[in-house]
């Protein structure tokens, strides 16, 4: 059984990683085998109050996960890999850096980084120390999109072109759309896979539309809600059907967790960092646009 670490407990993932990981208090439909969370090091955090930081340590005590004073304990305790789990981006590369230079296997969770300086870096530490590493969104593994990629009777034939949606509130800590909106972008650039040239921005308090031009004229958008009612959801322009559905939130940390337990156990990683990082770079070139009136701009890919 691997044994999985976690740093920061700001977010909700740290309890529902735990609960089908180590099979409590959750449906046995959603219990993921093969590793087990057994420590965490709760961190202060920009974004959620200590409060509920407390109670979700409180979770994780009551299912007998230690809890540990820094994050360097956790390479005292020989573990299989660690879960970066801060919902502030803007840490990743601080929280991940230890790790990385002692050959520990990462997830990082989204955002995976909020600026392509970060990323870059921590590609290169993964790469001089052979460390696998790999960041998503959970909607990434969301079984329609999977079904839409997989394709095996070849009923749908190539994604020639998708539009995803889901929620995209906003912080500072995460600017534009790494907060939330990163939801849309993730099956985005599952569905259409890297290559994306440039992009353009519209913006609004209630909702922002980004459109991108791929290398070979596809055209990919996310639409980001932040009025409305809310949902997660694609349309993909295949060769022959064109799908629309809404992505079933329910089983996506069950088939995220998959792959993660894969990757500890393996060493190949889910998401290849190169797609990852121009995922970033779409963020950043979508960011600029929105400050320049919905101007064309290039990823810095």
């Amino acid at each position: 059984m691997l044994r999985i670490g976690i740093v920061d407990c700001d977010t909700s993932h740290v309890v529902q990683f735990t609960m089908r990981l180590n099979h409590v208090g959750i449906d046995e439909e959603q219990w993921v085998d093969g590793a087990n969370i057994v420590a965490a090091v709760p961190l202060p955090s920009e974004i959620l109050a200590q409060e509920k930081i407390d109670e979700y340590v409180e979770q994780l005590r009551g299912w007998d996960v230690e809890i540990a004073e820094k994050p360097e304990d956790l390479l005292e305790m020989g573990l299989d890999g660690v879960c970066i789990e801060a919902v502030d981006g803007s840490v990743h590369l601080e929280r991940a850096k230890p790790f990385l230079e002692a050959g520990m296997p990462l997830y990082i969770d989204k955002p995976f980084t909020t600026n392509s300086e970060d990323a870059k870096e921590i590609l290169r530490l993964a790469k001089a120390n052979s460390v696998p590493v790999f960041s998503t969104s959970s909607l990434r593994f969301g079984l329609e999109v999977v079904e839409v990629l997989e394709d095996k009777e070849d009923k749908y034939g190539k994604v020639v072109g998708a539009d995803c949606w889901s929620p995209a509130s906003l912080h500072d800590r995460n600017p534009g759309l790494f907060h939330y909106g990163i939801h849309a972008v993730e099956p985005l650039f599952t569905l259409m896979g890297s290559g994306c040239d440039h992009v353009q921005t519209i913006f609004q308090e209630g909702a922002e539309v980004t459109v991108g031009v791929w290398d070979d004229g596809r055209i990919g958008s996310m639409r980001g809600t932040r009025a409305g009612a809310h949902s997660y959801g694609f349309t993909a322009w295949c060769e022959k059907q064109v799908v629309t559905t809404s992505i079933n939130s329910g089983l996506i940390y069950r088939e995220l967790l998959k792959k993660m337990v894969d990757m500890f156990e393996t060493g190949e990683p889910p998401v290849d960092l190169q797609e990852t990082l121009e995922l970033v770079a779409f963020i950043e070139a979508a960011m600029e646009s929105q400050a320049n009136d919905g101007a064309k701009v290039k990823l810095n890919r």
